[in-house]
């Protein structure tokens, strides 16, 4: 085959552009001058023999055939970085950088559990730790600056690796003389629903809160939200309603230190189901399937 084909650094120009929509910034990103960086693009271009940038002295965009190229160079470029981790994954997949992120809800209840069995089997692994909202995680994961996630089910996985942990259920928390938390076999009525309390827009807690409950929303007290989870606890604490926390939070006692109590829910309890998330083409397969096991033995 003869046909010109783009480099793989050329690809990287577009990306680091795309990202900047600023020629400056984007060669300061990819380490080179300018005029290497504008050269790169023109030369993309010619050898792919259409315009993918329009520039003017004001603003640089991409063209819409650009946007449909810059798709197509990141799956190119993540392909590669999963090319040359599968060869340094034959030298071992107990070495090297691994990063793991999780989201806010998981992250401090189950990561400490993991962390030091994990670094006991492989002590040469240098491990990279990321929370952050489901969303942006599996966004870096995509876009190869993440190796694995820790994320909450429900939620649009399409063309991830994934493989379901354990389910985590939800318990119902409030003060002991809330009359909600009398009865032995708790069942979440519309009248409750009102009270309970929710997390911010962006965490997929909210979205298992609301499931829950079977609302599309709920009504808060004075429109207030929480930003974490431990500030929804002391929200109720305070006395500002109720909350669904999930058992994992509660196993790691987030209630200690206050006066407030957990009660289960009635059969089948509302719950959420934890899950690792890898691409499909990652090169540390070993590695995913040996921090699953683990995960999975601590649940």
């Amino acid at each position: 085959m003869n046909r010109n084909l783009p480099s793989l650094r050329q690809l990287q120009y577009l990306v680091a552009l795309s990202e900047t929509l600023n020629f400056t910034q984007a060669a300061d990103i990819c380490f080179v001058g300018q005029s290497t960086l504008s050269t790169g693009i023109k030369e993309l271009e010619d050898t792919l023999g259409s315009q993918l940038v329009e520039r003017d002295r004001q603003k640089v965009s991409l063209t819409p055939i650009g946007l449909e190229v810059l798709e197509r160079a990141r799956a190119i470029l993540v392909a590669g970085e999963d090319m040359l981790e599968f060869i340094q994954s034959k030298t071992g997949s107990s070495k090297g950088v691994v990063r793991l992120g999780a989201i806010p809800t998981i992250a401090p209840f189950l990561l400490p559990k993991v962390l030091p069995p994990l670094r006991s089997t492989f002590p040469d692994l240098k491990l990279i730790l990321r929370e952050d909202l489901t969303q942006n995680l599996l966004y870096k994961l995509k876009n190869h600056e993440l190796d694995f996630a820790i994320i909450a089910l429900p939620y649009d996985t399409e063309g991830l690796l994934v493989k379901e942990i354990f389910n985590d259920e939800f318990w119902l928390i409030g003060h002991p003389n809330d009359k909600s938390l009398k009865n032995k076999d708790i069942r979440i009525t519309q009248n409750m629903s009102d009270q309970i309390m929710l997390l911010e827009e962006g965490h997929c807690l909210r979205e298992h809160t609301l499931m829950a409950c079977k609302r599309s929303e709920i009504k808060q007290t004075h429109g207030i939200e929480a930003t974490s989870i431990l500030t929804l606890v002391q929200m109720v604490e305070f006395g500002m309603g109720l909350a669904l926390l999930p058992e994992m939070a509660l196993k790691a006692g987030i209630l200690k230190n206050t006066n407030l109590i957990a009660r289960p829910l009635l059969h089948p309890a509302p719950k959420r189901k934890i899950a690792l998330v890898a691409r499909m083409t990652t090169a540390r397969i070993d590695l995913y399937t040996h921090l699953l096991e683990l995960l999975k033995s601590l649940s």
